[in-house]
């Protein structure tokens, strides 16, 4: 028996939570990256505070897209079960990020050493923060607000 249809195989795909996601996170970080260089390169701040902003800026399309687009929620958001937890979580993000480059910029503070550092660092965040939004964020909050 032949398979789906390919537009229905990625029908599939944009359906699976773990890719939306995926997809939401290259958004993040394609916006993260985006200002990390042109606050090193064109404004010249320094690694730490170009990795600061970046990461800032990047949180702001990823809470919305993760919240709307992977996990589904409509509506206003609820500040202490959504927005505080999942901002707590990117503080986590830039702390780790914002201590690697510091690390790192004593050795190399090249941009592409900055991002690459800014990267891996939130490489390592990425599976358990979705493990956690997944299973505790937006469930529970969906939990409470039906109860």
């Amino acid at each position: 028996m032949p398979g789906p249809p390919l537009v229905d195989f990625v029908r599939a795909q944009f359906d699976r939570k773990h890719l939306r996601y995926t997809m939401v996170s290259a958004v993040a970080v394609g916006v993260s990256t985006s200002v990390l260089v042109f606050c090193k390169e064109l404004l010249n701040f320094s690694p730490e505070l170009s990795n600061l902003v970046g990461v800032s800026v990047g949180c702001i399309p990823s809470y919305m897209l993760n919240r709307s687009w992977v996990w589904g929620k409509r509506g206003k958001s609820h500040f202490w079960r959504e927005v505080m937890p999942f901002w707590a979580l990117a503080l986590l993000g830039l702390i780790l990020s914002t201590l690697a480059v510091y690390l790192v910029s004593s050795w190399n503070d090249t941009t592409l050493v900055t991002l690459i550092t800014n990267l891996s660092a939130f490489g390592i965040l990425w599976v358990a923060k979705f493990m956690i939004l997944d299973s505790l964020l937006f469930k529970v909050a969906d939990e409470l607000a039906t109860a």
